[in-house]
């Protein structure tokens, strides 16, 4: 059966990231230390659906407060369904909390790095159990450092560059990490070229190429003798792209199989009479450029292979989340940090500057780990300042049902970007250290960019996206 969608279609029958409201609550000691926190989201699904977004979650491993208070309301409405659109429940979640510490530190009168860095649980404020690694203070030390955090005025609308109110604002981020089942097969044959294959998805991640990558690293052969098969359910089967866990449980598969391989070759050649290697002990055969050895004694991968397995040699590898996992709290982390102009003439607000810094594990690929954390960085402007569809209340359909009527960050809307990366494997998360980065680069960011709007005007906006009408409404009132 094929089936065809108008564009129409796809805009109203597809899943959306439903509406939130969210509702803060902030309890602090003088010098800044959280004494109470609540998160609690009211949030919509279809009547035949059951989606929730888990927009509070997040909140029960970020903070130290001793008074903690999180959970989610569910209302069935007929709407289309919801579902997780482009991003985890942090990226709503974060549009609140992140952006309800900030008006914090400038009531207590302290610096919105500081206060979060006062707030730095030693275990996890919700289950007690220990980070397996956390680095969100380091990301904002030297996020604040890297961007120019020290020339921000704590005082609202006190820099001007020409008609432009300037302010700078930021926000932490958080990601929970996750591993799943996955399968994976290597074969080489007679050639030396490696096949790699798995029922895994690239959705332009990645993945392609960051395979390739462990096979090469892991059988010492060069990245041109590897082949890569994905995309085909009857491969090896792998959980596909999504929730920030393809790379790491992909991965994992992938590093399985390449060890098992790897023992079978040296195993191979440790039997062969016709090896160099012959009667040498198998674990202790290196792989180099194409090559196996013991000593010096040495010969071609695929030499060995065209004379003991012609038809070539296969080797299966999976992953499965250690049983131990359960015993530590895992996430990714980040700080986001943001310059904007605001125009008090027209409520116009331009990103002028934004940097992400981020901890999430090792990082396999350092070009498509950076585009996946400044798309979501781009995707976090979108939600802070551009995307929103109306709803009929007649008919409980979207007023807009096309993208050419969409608004979206566009080049124009995004000025000097960039993410870093922090080193870091986790030993925790999986036999690689890996963890993702998929979907951290849009948590907390769309909270720096409205800090940011508020440091420069003074004016909040409660209800996103902060468009000219409403912060115009703010301008008017303030009299700027």
């Amino acid at each position: 059966m094929k089936v065809a969608f108008s564009r129409q279609h796809m805009m109203h029958g597809t899943i959306h990231r439903p509406a939130t409201l969210q509702r803060v609550r902030l309890g602090a000691t003088p010098d800044g230390k959280l004494t109470a926190m609540s998160l609690m989201t009211t949030t919509h699904c279809h009547r035949d659906g059951q989606f929730v977004e888990h927009a509070s979650n997040f909140a029960r491993s970020l903070y130290a407060a001793p008074n903690r208070l999180t959970g989610h309301r569910l209302v069935k409405l007929d709407l289309p369904g919801a579902g997780p659109m482009r991003a985890p429940g942090e990226a709503s979640g974060m549009l609140s909390l992140e952006v309800a510490m900030d008006e914090l530190a400038e009531k207590l009168g302290i610096d919105p790095v500081q206060l979060r860095l006062i707030n730095e649980p030693e275990v996890d404020p919700e289950t007690g159990k220990p980070f397996s690694i956390r680095q969100l203070a380091r990301c904002l030390k030297e996020g604040a450092q890297m961007f120019g955090w020290d020339r921000r005025l704590p005082r609202v609308g006190e820099v001007r560059d020409g008609r432009w109110l300037v302010g700078m604002g930021m926000a932490a981020a958080i990601r929970g990490n996750f591993l799943l089942p996955a399968k994976c097969s290597f074969t080489v044959d007679a050639d030396g070229v490696i096949t790699v294959k798995q029922g895994m998805t690239d959705i332009g991640t990645g993945t392609y190429t960051v395979l390739a990558q462990i096979a090469a690293e892991t059988l010492g052969v060069p990245l041109k003798d590897v082949r890569v098969e994905i995309g085909d359910s009857e491969l090896p089967p792998a959980p596909g792209s999504g929730g920030q866990f393809g790379a790491a449980t992909a991965g994992s598969a992938a590093l399985a199989a390449g060890m098992n391989l790897r023992k079978a070759i040296a195993e191979l050649a440790a039997n062969d009479p016709g090896s160099p290697l012959q009667g040498g002990p198998a674990e202790e055969v290196t792989f180099e450029d194409g090559v196996i050895a013991i000593g010096n004694r040495s010969e071609r991968i695929a030499t060995l292979i065209r004379r003991a397995k012609p038809d070539g040699l296969t080797a299966e590898g999976e992953i499965r989340p250690a049983a131990d996992a359960r015993n530590w709290s895992q996430h990714t982390y980040g700080a986001h940090f943001c310059e904007v102009g605001v125009d008090p003439i027209t409520g116009e607000t331009r990103v002028r500057r934004m940097l992400g810094v981020f901890a999430a594990g090792r990082i396999l690929n350092w070009k498509t780990a950076r585009s996946q954390l400044t798309g979501g960085m781009i995707w976090g402007v979108g939600s802070a300042l551009h995307e929103g569809n109306a709803v009929d209340p007649r008919y409980g359909s979207f007023i807009n049902q096309d993208l050419a009527q969409y608004l979206v960050p566009v080049q124009a809307d995004i000025g000097e970007l960039d993410a870093i990366m922090l080193d870091e494997v986790d030993d925790k998360a999986n036999p690689m250290g890996i963890k993702g980065v998929g979907e951290l680069g849009i948590s907390g960011a769309g909270a720096a960019v409205a800090n940011a709007i508020y440091n420069a005007c003074g004016v909040r906006v409660r209800e996103y996206p902060i468009t000219p009408d409403k912060l115009l409404e703010g301008l008017v009132a303030k009299g700027l």
